[in-house]
């Protein structure tokens, strides 16, 4: 049997890892789940520990500093957990011949593409956050583990704080509200990200070497039509205004342009990926207790 330990379990893809995980089709594994309070990935000695005494054959990284505008301003701790923590897991992954699941962002690119962005397209963050995703891909690069690692866009879920979540709120509590029409790309249910996540497991039970994914629930949209779809769906009579980016202004800069190329991933891990509306379909049925 194998041994899973997922960091970061309490989040939005965690939560939905611990849901997959019930499902008669990913019991054949144990699972072990950890946050900050059980296992401390800034901690090399802490991981492993931990993977030596649980026997771990996989580790999937769901933890990450995702507070975008404010690793403006705190630099070393979003370095400190997306890169440094990220090199601790990927150097106890070697050591033990485990393999590693990380998950980035599409903020590791610029977001001046024309075309859906693939995998092996140049990286050119913009924000603190994003330059410290990529550094915590470059970090696993360079120890040279087994790894698989995915990138993903605009995650949300029925867990957590997320967009969705915060439209819903905001419909309840106001009559209208602007949102950016000008940023591009795809949302990602973070029910799908995981089920993708395990099936990458599943298909590269002796991955060798390191690949990148990109993941993203199909279709492209705006923010601002994702947001006139929550409303809808949720039978939320705000009305939803558009804005360009430069009328709501944030300390760090948002890809323009964060549509991918779904193809490798649907080929090498075998998958249909739902699209983006009938997964928020599903999410706001959950929230709603239907």
């Amino acid at each position: 049997m194998n041994h899973i330990l997922i960091t970061g379990s309490n989040g939005q893809l965690g939560r939905c890892l611990q849901d997959k995980a019930k499902l008669p089709e990913w019991n054949m594994y144990q699972y072990f789940y950890t946050d900050v309070d059980t296992l401390d990935i800034c901690e090399k000695a802490q991981i492993e520990r931990f993977v030596s005494e649980h026997s771990i054959d996989v580790i999937i990284n769901a933890a990450a500093y995702t507070a975008v505008d404010k690793a403006e301003d705190d630099v070393d701790m979003a370095y400190k957990l997306n890169r440094d923590a990220v090199r601790n897991l990927a150097e106890v992954a070697k050591a033990h011949n485990c393999l590693l699941v990380h998950i980035s962002t599409d903020y590791v690119f610029s977001g001046e593409a024309c075309h859906p962005y693939k995998e092996d397209d140049a990286p050119a963050p913009k924000s603190v956050y994003g330059a410290s995703k990529l550094a915590g891909e470059q970090a696993i690069a360079e120890v040279g583990c087994r790894a698989i690692i995915i990138r993903t866009s605009w995650l949300y879920s029925e867990y957590g704080r997320n967009f969705v979540k915060t439209m819903l709120q905001l419909g309840r509590e106001r009559d209208e509200v602007s949102v950016v029409s000008d940023q591009i790309g795809g949302p990602t249910y973070a029910g799908d990200l995981a089920q993708a996540v395990m099936q990458g497991v599943a298909a590269d039970a002796e991955h060798e070497g390191i690949h990148i994914y990109n993941y993203a629930n199909e279709g492209v949209i705006s923010w601002y039509d994702f947001s006139k779809a929550i409303m809808e769906i949720s039978g939320n009579s705000c009305t939803v205004h558009p804005i360009f980016t430069g009328e709501y202004p944030a300390k760090a800069a948002r890809p323009a342009y964060s549509v991918f190329n779904l193809r490798k991933v649907k080929e090498k891990f075998g998958i249909d990926i739902p699209y983006w509306r009938d997964s928020l379909i599903l999410t706001i049925n959950k929230l709603s207790g239907k």
